[in-house]
C-alpha cells in the first residue's frame, strides 16, 4: 500500500475521533491494509499503548498540518474581460475549487491560521465568504485577486479574523473601508503587502487607519512621492518599508495614462525619512535590474503570468515571502 494512500485514509480516519483515542476505537476503524501498514513499524514486544501514542501523535500532526492552506499553486480557468468584475472564470472550475475548498475546509476543524491564493486565482464571493466563515483563526492572509467579491463580504470576514497579522492584497480604488475593519477588529495587525501602485489615496487610507503598521511592502509598484512622503512622515512605529523594484511617478491620479514616470530622482530626502527605520529595502542596481524593468514597462501592474513560475510570492521581507 503506498504511503499517500496510507496518509489519505488515515487523516479521513482523524476527522472523526478525538484526543482520547483508544485501541479499541482504532481497531474499529482501521481497515486491514492500514493496519498492516502500522505493524509493520512495531515491535513484537511493545504493548498496546504504543497504538495509542502513534494515534495521538497523528491526531496532533493533523491538526498542525491544517493550519495552512496553501492554493498558491492553483490557477483559475479564467480570460480577461473589459466589463465588470474585469474576468470570466469557467464555471465548471468554480464548482471543482468549491468541491475543493469544501474538502480541505471540513478536514482542518477551523484549524487554519495562514490563507494563500494563487495571483490568479479568483474566488467567488460565496467562495470567500464560505472560507471566512470555516477559517475563524486567520492569521495571515495572502489574497490579490479580489475581482468578484463584494465590499460587504470583505468587511464581514475582517469582523472575524480578530487574530489577523498580516495580508497580502491588491492596490485598489478605494481601500478605506477594508483598513476602517482591520483598524477596529484586528488589534494585533502589524503589516501589509501591496501588490500594485501606490497612490495618495491608498497612502491616505493607510496612515488614518494603520498608524501602528510595523511592516509595509509596496514591491514592484509605481510610487507615488507625495504619498511616499506621507507614509514615511504619518507612520511613526513603521520599523521595516521595503520600495524594491519600484518606479517613482509624478501625479497622484489612479489612472494609467496620466502617470509619469521620474527616470531620475535625488532620494535624499526619501532616505533621510526612511534612515530611522531598522530596514529600508530598495534595489540598488536599478539600472541592470530585471525586475525593474519589468515594473516599469508593465506600468506598475507586472504581467506575473509572463515570467518565472511562482516569481510573484517573492519579497525582500521574509515574513511577507511565500
Amino acid at each position: 500500500m503506498e504511503v499517500e494512500n496510507m496518509t489519505v485514509m488515515m487523516s479521513n480516519l482523524m476527522k472523526n475521533l478525538n484526543n482520547n483515542i483508544s485501541l479499541e476505537i482504532l481497531m474499529k476503524h482501521l481497515n486491514n491494509d492500514m493496519s498492516v501498514e502500522i505493524f509493520k513499524y512495531l515491535d513484537i514486544f511493545e504493548s498496546s499503548s504504543a497504538i495509542d501514542r502513534f494515534c495521538k501523535a497523528w491526531y496532533k500532526a493533523s491538526e498542525e498540518d491544517w493550519q495552512t492552506l496553501d492554493f498558491s499553486m492553483l490557477k483559475s480557468d479564467y480570460i480577461k474581460t473589459h466589463a465588470a468584475p474585469r474576468v470570466w472564470v469557467n464555471s465548471r472550475f468554480d464548482n471543482d475549487l468549491y468541491n475543493l475548498l469544501f474538502a480541505a475546509l471540513n478536514s482542518s476543524h477551523g484549524n487554519i491560521k495562514t490563507l494563500i491564493f494563487h495571483y490568479n486565482l479568483y474566488l467567488t464571493d460565496d467562495q470567500f465568504m464560505y472560507t471566512a466563515k470555516r477559517c475563524p483563526l486567520v492569521k495571515r492572509l495572502v489574497f490579490v485577486s479580489w475581482n468578484r467579491i463584494k465590499k460587504m463580504t470583505i468587511k464581514k470576514a475582517i469582523r472575524g479574523w480578530k487574530d489577523l497579522e498580516s495580508m497580502t492584497m491588491p492596490s485598489i480604488r478605494d481601500p478605506k473601508y477594508v483598513f476602517e475593519e482591520i483598524s477596529k477588529n484586528c488589534k494585533n495587525f502589524k503589516e501589509l503587502k501591496i501588490m500594485g501602485r501606490l497612490h495618495m489615496e491608498f497612502a491616505s487610507a493607510i496612515t488614518e487607519h494603520l498608524p501602528n503598521l510595523k511592516i509595509l511592502s509596496i514591491r514592484c509598484s509605481d510610487l507615488d512621492m507625495e504619498a511616499l512622503v506621507l507614509i514615511l512622515d504619518k507612520l511613526e512605529g513603521l520599523q521595516v518599508l521595503n520600495i524594491s523594484h519600484s518606479c517613482f511617478v509624478k501625479t497622484n491620479n489612479f489612472e494609467r495614462e496620466e502617470y509619469k514616470f521620474i527616470n531620475e530622482i535625488d532620494l535624499t530626502t526619501i532616505s533621510e525619512k526612511a534612515s530611522r527605520l531598522c530596514e529600508f529595502l530598495i534595489c540598488k542596481k536599478q539600472t541592470s535590474c530585471i525586475m525593474c524593468h519589468r515594473t516599469k514597462n508593465d506600468c506598475g501592474f507586472p504581467r506575473w503570468y509572463m515570467y518565472e513560475e511562482g516569481i510573484w510570492k517573492d519579497d525582500e521581507v521574509n515574513s511577507l515571502a511565500i
